[in-house]
């Protein structure tokens, strides 16, 4: 097993390696990219998918690779046409450049790199290609990109509202009081494919700004507004309203204790998180009847 994973680790930094290449060559992947019944750009995104993506997603693109029995959490199933990070409302299908976005950035959080390095053009035949794996591409449309409001300004009475709605929504249950993904629910997830799935830890990273489908505020509003399909955790569009939706990111922020952030120093201006003590408290010791995230989750 370990000379095993060594062959493919090395066949992964060959990939990477070979990736600048094609961005200097436009197409070339290496591999053979005649495919019958496929357009050229899904052929040319066949042959990248063969040399940079088969060994995890598998070469039916279910996600059964070679690597993926290794890896957790598992990678993505094209087959079913889920995606963790759109810009487009839950159960929709995302636009392409939300695809893109993902190639570019990488997951973070999982075993799924940024793949930068690749050309505009390698990109978009990858995203051709991982299309045809599924028929809802060719019976469904994207959804429509949600409208994302302007953000509001940073306050403490944000911060705090932010860390209510935290408790009230029971975010803690499966994130846990700290954000460190350790919720008394944590244990017990699982994802559209019944597989074991830890809740995100906000709390990761030195001064690192990402969460798993970007690094601005933003991204992280609309998380909150599409939800990340195939996970327990749903979309909230219908639950809070935008500025509420603004005072969550706010406190989020702060559960990234070691980044310099306007939201940690307002926060710490303010007296620091002992401040929130008491709701915790509160929250932790309240009934578990009626809960808001588990009926969302639940539905999932």
């Amino acid at each position: 097993m370990k000379s095993r994973m060594i062959c493919h680790s090395i066949l992964l930094l060959a990939a990477i390696a070979g990736s600048a290449l094609a961005q200097n060559a436009g197409i070339s992947s290496g591999y053979p990219t005649k495919h019958d019944g496929l357009a050229p750009a899904e052929q040319r995104g066949h042959g990248l998918y063969l040399r940079y993506c088969v060994y995890c997603h598998g070469t039916f693109g279910d996600g059964n690779g070679d690597n993926a029995a290794f890896i957790d959490p598992k990678p993505r199933d094209f087959t079913a046409a889920t995606f963790k990070c759109r810009s487009t409302p839950t159960g929709t299908l995302p636009l392409d450049s939300d695809l893109i976005n993902t190639l570019i950035r990488g997951v973070q959080a999982s075993n799924m790199p940024s793949w930068r390095p690749l050309s505009e053009e390698n990109r978009q035949d990858l995203v051709a290609y991982i299309k045809t794996f599924s028929d809802r591409w060719k019976t469904e449309k994207p959804g429509d990109p949600i409208k994302i409001p302007p953000e509001t300004p940073v306050t403490i009475e944000s911060i705090r509202h932010g860390h209510e709605l935290f408790q009230k929504m029971e975010c803690w249950k499966c994130h846990g009081q700290q954000g460190h993904g350790d919720g008394p629910s944590a244990s017990t997830l699982t994802d559209s494919k019944d597989q074991p799935i830890r809740p995100y830890n906000f709390s990761q990273g030195h001064n690192d700004s990402r969460f798993k489908c970007g690094s601005e505020n933003q991204d992280l509003y609309r998380i909150f507004m599409t939800g990340v399909d195939g996970t327990p955790m749903p979309s909230f569009a219908d639950v809070i309203q935008p500025n509420d939706a603004w005072d969550l990111v706010h406190y989020l922020r702060t559960l990234q204790t070691e980044r310099r952030s306007k939201e940690n120093d307002v926060l710490k201006g303010a007296g620091g998180p002992s401040t929130f003590k008491t709701l915790e408290n509160k929250s932790e010791n309240a009934s578990p009847s009626n809960s808001t995230m588990e009926t969302h989750v639940g539905g999932h």
